[in-house]
């Protein structure tokens, strides 16, 4: 699996308003049994998100916000079959890690 690639959620609990996951973890790493995931859900109702933290992420035609504050390693069994690949967006992505690391 590559890095920036999208899965469906693995959770099905979580499915409805988080309907996929980007792997941000970098391919090398692909030895290790788990993948860093980060979610990308629906848009809140209110629009009200700090856009460094959760950017805009688009997925098959979809707007998705990428929670940077929800990155969580999940074991790589569960990602099977990706539906697509962000890297033309990673700079986002790495722009809301940093967020998380470094503050606003």
């Amino acid at each position: 699996m590559a890095q920036y690639d999208i899965f469906p959620n693995p959770s099905r609990s979580g499915a409805d308003g988080i309907p996929y996951v980007v792997v941000i973890q970098s391919d090398l790493l692909d030895a290790l049994a788990t993948r860093l995931t980060m979610p990308l859900a629906e848009p809140d109702a209110s629009g009200k998100v700090p856009q460094v933290l959760c950017p805009l992420i688009h997925v098959n035609g979809r707007r998705l916000h990428a929670l940077a504050h929800y990155t969580a390693p999940l074991p790589a069994k569960l990602l099977r079959h990706p539906v697509a690949n962000v890297a033309d967006q990673a700079s986002a992505l790495v722009a809301a890690v940093d967020a998380v690391l470094s503050g606003l």
